[in-house]
């Protein structure tokens, strides 16, 4: 079936009236990226728009090829097997597609589990056929060890194809990119970010999360809702299958939608970070964390004031905003529609959550935090408060079983317009958005010493970092090859260290010859010596920070508040103030995200 492609703008900028730049021209690819880059700074001078919209509207044409499908599911050899009961049992091709997700995990802690193991048995007991479900009945007599090593083996014939048949794979992939990986959106051609649905296969979630292990389907097209332009070429769906819905909702920018089955979350086709419109709202909402900082010290001193009130509701929108500002806890009630984990925020904190203690550890007025906080991670936080917000929570906690609401009279609802009534546009994760990123700045003043090398400086930044993943409860599971890495490093530390040893016994002998000789020859030959002596302390003290920095951040996921809290002009400013590559922070999805902030910050910006 024949699909018209979008006609694509010349990405030379005439069409803003903008000059050519010189030099020569690379591939498209590289021509996009540094079109990008060089038009931040103007479409920032212009106000990011060509031409201004009215209120909400976000576009006036968008016209694209509608999501990329995962290919259909391809029959096991016949010579793989599953088993059941120590016998082979030829399985029907949806209830083999489904066994073949779990082989795929064997090697995985998450099979270990058992709510992973319930719920995966008992979904695929529902797609098997009537006869499957009269033989199947036991997960322990299922043996997938065949079809694990089919896939295992699959995947390291694939790592280890000829250079020449790599190329044609990646060929297909980019042919696949070109096709369904960008839009025209008001006349600019922009990149997508995930243009492909989801694949079929086991729900993972974080922490300990109830649903694990359960189904997640494959996506139809009948499924799928598309929105573009109503004057664009609406994209066709694949041959036999029809579109759930399309829609003309231009106060909107993702491009397609879904609901997916395992919490009924809707799922979004957006524009890549580094499109304009997703540039826009980075830089938007960092902006408004940033008005906060000016009127802070005013909102605290309310918060305070308030601890005092009369009014139980207010005590309560105090207390729960202290540890909104101080912790950076989440609001709370934020639970999509049928979602059974147990995870709270700071509205819906209950008694049990929290115990007090009047001393710990050498501390006063210690709070100790104990609950599931989104996507089922545990936070877990002891910490001292300020006298008055103890002695509220001891009023709050009075009279009270465990399972009854610590902030009985709050909502979200009720916070959120005191939030908006203290600054417009002011949230609780514009206030984590604010504490994230001071927190960084401030981490970043106190950490970085201009003597260090790149790699103490940039061991500095990960530890600042990481004060903010710590902050954010931004957790991971250890990688399971830590162990291995950490013991290959040590491997190299020690044979570096033996190098070291021999250099230092190289370069006495050489002085000691040179002290005998006073020979110009061996003067030569001591400072050899000497400089590749410093040369391999260079390279053990590289090491030692590196296996420093792995071992600090086994459990700590920086990425996240890299991505979404933090202000990137403070990093790009602190590599631009002490000569760090961005490459040594950003990798090139992270440059692309925020090329805006790369191509208008100097290095004395200060958040």
């Amino acid at each position: 079936m024949s699909r018209r492609r979008p006609k694509q703008p010349p990405l030379n900028g005439q069409q803003w009236g903008w000059k050519v730049l010189p030099g020569p021209r690379t591939n498209p690819r590289e021509q996009d990226l540094q079109w990008e880059s060089c038009t931040w700074r103007l479409r920032m001078e212009l106000g990011w728009e060509e031409e201004k919209k009215e209120d909400g509207v976000k576009w006036k044409q968008l016209e694209h090829r509608g999501p990329y499908f995962v290919p259909p599911y391809e029959p096991l050899p016949k010579d793989v097997q599953f088993y059941y009961d120590g016998k082979p049992l030829k399985l029907s091709l949806a209830t083999e597609e489904i066994a073949t997700f779990y082989a795929k995990m064997l090697d995985h802690e998450y099979t270990t589990k058992e709510i992973f193991q319930n719920n995966f048995f008992h979904d695929w007991r529902k797609e098997m056929t009537s006869e499957e479900q009269e033989i199947i009945k036991d997960l322990d007599k299922c043996d997938f060890g065949e079809i694990h090593k089919y896939f295992v083996d699959k995947n390291e014939a694939r790592k280890a194809l000829p250079k020449e048949e790599k190329q044609k794979l990646k060929e297909e992939a980019d042919k696949i990119q070109e096709e369904y990986g960008y839009c025209i959106l008001d006349g600019h051609r922009e990149k997508i970010g995930n243009f492909k649905t989801e694949p079929p296969g086991l729900f993972r979630g974080r922490g300990e999360h109830p649903k694990m292990g359960m189904l997640k389907k494959r996506i139809m097209p009948e499924d799928v809702i598309i929105n573009c332009s109503k004057d664009s070429k609406i994209p066709e769906p694949p041959e036999g299958h029809k579109w759930k819905e399309v829609r003309f909702d231009n106060t909107v920018t993702w491009l397609a939608s879904w609901t997916e089955n395992i919490q009924n979350t809707f799922k979004y086709i957006m524009l890549n970070p580094s499109s304009k419109l997703k540039g826009e709202k980075d830089w938007q909402k960092y902006e408004v964390a940033r008005r906060l900082k000016d009127v802070v010290q005013t909102i605290r001193a309310q918060y305070r004031k308030d601890w005092k009130s009369k009014e139980i509701k207010k005590r309560q929108r105090a207390v729960a905003l202290y540890f909104i500002d101080k912790l950076a806890l989440r609001a709370g009630n934020e639970k999509e529609e049928g979602e059974t984990a147990d995870t709270v925020g700071c509205c819906s904190l209950r008694v049990e959550h929290i115990q007090l203690h009047p001393q710990l550890d050498g501390q006063e007025h210690v709070v100790e935090f104990d609950f599931l906080g989104k996507d089922s991670i545990r936070y877990y936080n002891k910490v001292s408060v300020e006298k008055p917000v103890f002695k509220n929570l001891q009023l709050f906690m009075k009279n009270k079983d465990p399972s009854d609401d610590l902030f009985e009279h709050l909502n979200t609802t009720f916070l959120n317009k005191h939030l908006q009534d203290l600054m417009d546009g002011l949230t609780a994760k514009v206030f984590r958005t604010y504490n994230a990123s001071i927190t960084l700045q401030e981490q970043l003043k106190a950490l970085t010493n201009p003597e260090d090398n790149v790699a103490g400086k940039l061991l500095s930044y990960n530890r600042a970092n990481r004060a903010v993943a710590i902050l954010c409860n931004h957790q991971r599971s250890i990688p399971k090859t830590f162990a291995r890495s950490m013991q290959v490093l040590q491997e190299k530390i020690d044979a570096k260290k033996k190098q070291v040893e021999e250099a230092q016994e190289e370069v006495k002998k050489a002085e000691d010859e040179f002290k005998d000789t006073k020979d110009a020859k061996a003067e030569v030959y001591v400072e050899k010596k000497k400089k590749l002596l410093k040369r391999l302390e260079e390279q053990l003290a590289k090491m030692n920070i590196q296996a420093t920095d792995k071992e600090e951040n086994k459990q700590i996921a920086l990425g996240t508040s890299k991505l979404n809290y933090l202000d990137p002009r403070i990093t790009v400013a602190w590599c631009k103030k002490f000569g760090i590559p961005i490459e040594r922070i950003y990798n090139k999805t992270q440059r692309e995200k925020f090329a805006w902030a790369i191509d208008m910050t100097g290095e004395d910006f200060e958040f």
